[in-house]
């Protein structure tokens, strides 16, 4: 009949922008958000430019970030943001040395500063004595995750994590029992994990907040760098 054409066309009209809206990665409380953002780095791309430190012996032997022990004398950087493992070349902008490290640390946290080297790298691109220099950062090899806007930046960001998993499905029946909570697939080893997070702060400070309030609730969460 002609009168029921406008509304099968309505109906047929919500569901197809239902489709299109969940395809792209809306957030709803129990699905899963990828979060997905373009790769714009390229292998031999400029990630970076600013200044860089170097830290050693009051580091040397002590646990990084990502689990490791910390050794000067290997080629590693620490970065605040960009994947670990990801492995960069860093080039001293006052001589035209280059070093390619790896990324296993989080920092540096002292002024604008954007990476911090370990003092073989520091050494290899003659910033020893120095401390500090100008320099630039270039994509070699990513690491755990695709290099992205938001991950080769020096703003970090927090989040509280309630639970992790191997499984879509048990994440996203524990991000349903929390109102307010996302499930986010992170791509780890060749694999997916599920994490269930609640917030994205840009302080570590304003996350610790929100899980105190959480576990006054009787939700146990930590504080972690999204980036992580």
């Amino acid at each position: 009949m002609p009168g029921l054409q406008k509304p099968v066309a309505l109906i047929l009209f919500l569901i197809f922008t239902g489709f299109v809206f969940s395809s792209c990665g809306v957030v709803k409380n129990g699905t899963v958000t990828e979060r997905p953002e373009e790769n714009f780095a390229e292998t031999g791309s400029l990630i970076q430019e600013g200044q860089a430190s170097w830290y050693g012996p009051k580091f040397h032997g002590k646990l990084t970030a990502n689990g490791e022990i910390y050794d000067m004398d290997d080629l590693t950087a620490a970065h605040r943001t960009l994947p670990f493992n990801t492995k960069v070349r860093v080039t001293n902008k006052a001589n035209g040395k280059s070093v390619d490290v790896r990324i296993n640390d989080r920092g540096p946290y002292v002024g604008n500063r954007i990476i911090d080297l370990s003092r073989q790298a520091a050494r290899e691109i003659d910033m020893m004595d120095a401390g500090v220099g100008n320099i630039t950062i270039n994509l070699l090899n990513e690491g755990d995750r695709p290099i992205t806007s938001s991950n080769s930046s020096s703003r970090e960001s927090f989040t509280v994590q309630l639970a992790s998993f191997d499984t879509e499905q048990r994440a996203v029946e524990e991000s349903g029992k929390i109102s307010g909570s996302e499930v986010v697939q992170i791509p780890v080893g060749g694999r997916n994990i599920y994490r269930v997070y609640y917030g994205t702060y840009t302080s570590a400070a304003d996350a610790e907040k929100k899980m105190r309030e959480m576990r006054r609730r009787g939700i146990v969460g930590f504080v972690k760098q999204r980036e992580n």
